[in-house]
């Protein structure tokens, strides 16, 4: 999946240590799951997921600068049930263009509901989070609940299709 200036690929084994400083970074990881191992672990936990990635049942990609292919963060499309997926694991990191996170999103979304064909993302947020918070209330999703960790929310196929062609347009605004 490509946009302006970001480009989604699938990850591989190779990438395990670039992904492994990016979840045991401080600057990086403040709010996912613990991870534990090295990056040798790593690799084996994504030679194992590719078994679920050709099953179509989770999708993990490197998030890269489309100018020059240089990596610059990660996001996973997981829990894809019915008519839903979750995404998550989302990270960017300094060497992300301008607008990466709306792209990274928008690039998901479309992942999700264009080329899988559902209709709703759903997702938690931890409470403490509060910039990625703060993003997917401007980029529209609804709270759906919570709890004492996380908020949960939705956003559905008929948003992402009203909104697209502003995220587009915001995308495509030279800096």
């Amino acid at each position: 999946m490509v946009g302006p200036r970001l480009k989604l690929r699938l990850v591989a084994p190779r990438d395990a240590d670039y992904i492994h400083g990016l979840r045991t970074a401080p600057a990086y990881n403040a709010h996912l799951s613990a991870v534990s191992g090295t990056a040798e672990d790593q690799r084996r936990w994504i030679e194992a997921y590719k078994a679920r990635e050709a099953e179509g049942v989770e999708f993990y990609y490197i998030i890269a600068r489309r100018d020059d292919g240089r990596r610059c963060g990660v996001v996973r499309l997981y829990d894809i049930e019915g008519d839903h997926f979750t995404w998550g694991s989302w990270i960017l990191d300094a060497n992300k263009p301008q607008k990466a996170a709306l792209e990274s999103a928008v690039l998901i979304y479309q992942i999700g509901f264009d080329h899988l064909g559902l209709s709703r993302a759903v997702f938690d947020v931890r409470r403490e989070n509060e910039r990625t918070l703060a993003f997917h209330r401007r980029f529209g999703a609804s709270e759906t609940g919570g709890d004492d960790e996380n908020l949960y929310f939705d956003y559905p196929r008929a948003r992402h299709e009203a909104d697209l062609g502003r995220h587009l347009a915001i995308l495509e605004e030279t800096e």
